[in-house]
């Protein structure tokens, strides 16, 4: 063998690890490819997380590129050093108007608020309490804050409660999706702050899925009255609703002063590019006179009013927001039965482990306030012949939920 082949094979070697991965991962059923989709389509989405139809409004559209036009492509830097222009902080304030919290820090994307949330109030004399629900950027930024973290059962407010009665270090902090991204459930906020204020902890929320949908669009923490408590912090999502990108911190004025002199995701991330923070300005903006429309019409009672048709249609129970999940089981079931939908023209969404515990693969449908009657009985014809082919026809049980 020559030099070079010798070197060759090492090399390969190398990544050894890399190939039987793979194939575990195959034989799992749990094999992920990226999927490009065309501006255009003639194929009904049920999977992304546009809930108010915001993403193409031409009013969003003309914000995007006017930003871009006045401020550049980019944002050129890091938000303390060039990367805050007067847009970001004009989105600042009306983000902080439209949920009534006292100020707001915008991130380049929801992950990173997430992260900059968790590990920036964490540290090695909070204990962590983390649902064990919770998005993988909480869990990221329970890692990242060196913090003790006890990860408590899914919405278990009793287990969350003897977490905090034994901690042994001065601070806590309890940590909760208000929006379980993958049920599509909400949970009691006012009963979690109860729990963190007694023991004297801050409650960190990320209300990803219920901004825009929940509160009549005011999202679910201003809803269960918890908007602009001192020791409630939110974190939200311009990817969702708002149907741009980025991310965003609400709290006191202490808690955002902490963000931006401590959390590494905000201090060395260059900032949300103009285009990004322009469409989002101007989404909230028509977020927030649509919540002057008179009660049951406005954008964010519509797609919970279309979210429980298609739970409908799906033969499923409604849940609490745009989040519509079919249970499966089986990884390799469910991503039959999306691919057999998207060869029928319906995109949806497939979660499978790691996203959700084995056993408990799902469609996961999202609705939108412009879906159509006639759209959710062309899905529900599509499922019923697709689902009894791809999986047997096994149906949920009576008021299963994922």
């Amino acid at each position: 063998m020559t030099g070079a082949e010798i070197h060759a094979a090492q090399a390969a070697g190398a990544l050894t690890w890399l190939h039987e991965a793979a194939a575990a991962r195959a034989k799992a059923g749990l094999s992920r490819t990226l999927t490009p989709r065309a501006p255009r389509s003639t194929v009904l989405d049920l999977a992304s997380n546009d809930y108010l139809g915001l993403s193409a409004d031409p009013r969003v559209l003309a914000a995007a590129v006017a930003a871009v036009r006045e401020w550049g492509a980019g944002a050129t830097g890091s938000r303390l050093v060039t990367g805050t222009t007067e847009l970001h902080a004009e989105l600042e304030t009306a983000l902080a108007d439209l949920v009534g919290v006292p100020s707001a820090l915008v991130f380049s994307s929801g992950f990173m608020a997430n992260l900059a949330a968790v590990a920036a109030l964490g540290g090695p004399d909070c204990l962590v309490v983390s649902d064990a629900g919770n998005h993988a950027s909480l869990v990221d930024g329970c890692r990242l804050s060196r913090s003790p973290v006890a990860v408590t059962p899914h919405g278990d407010l009793a287990a969350a409660d003897r977490a905090l009665g034994g901690r042994v270090v001065p601070r806590a902090l309890v940590v909760i999706d208000a929006i379980g991204s993958a049920d599509g459930m909400l949970l009691p906020l006012a009963a979690w702050h109860a729990l963190a204020r007694r023991h004297g902890a801050l409650l960190v929320v990320d209300d990803a899925h219920g901004l825009g949908v929940r509160g009549n669009g005011a999202g679910s923490v201003a809803e269960a009255g918890l908007a602009g408590e001192d020791d409630v912090v939110l974190t939200l999502t311009l990817s969702k609703a708002l149907g741009s990108q980025g991310g965003a911190v609400l709290g006191a004025p202490a808690v955002i002063r902490h963000l931006v002199e401590t959390a590494r995701s905000f201090i060395f991330d260059t900032g949300l590019n103009p285009a990004a923070a322009g469409a989002a300005l101007a989404a909230v903006r028509i977020l927030a006179a649509d919540m002057a429309a008179p009660a049951g019409s406005g954008l964010a009672d519509s797609v919970l009013a279309r979210a429980a048709d298609l739970a409908a249609a799906a033969g499923v129970p409604a849940t609490d927001s745009a989040v519509v999940p079919v249970l499966i089981g089986a990884a390799a079931q469910a991503h039959a039965l999306s691919v057999a939908l998207l060869e029928r023209g319906f995109r949806v969404g497939c979660f499978r482990p790691p996203s959700v515990p084995v056993g408990t693969a799902r469609l996961r449908l999202t609705a939108r306030s412009t879906l159509t009657a006639a759209d959710l009985e062309r899905f529900r014809t599509a499922l019923a012949s697709t689902r009894a082919v791809a999986v047997g026809g096994s149906a949920p049980e009576e008021g299963q939920r994922a």
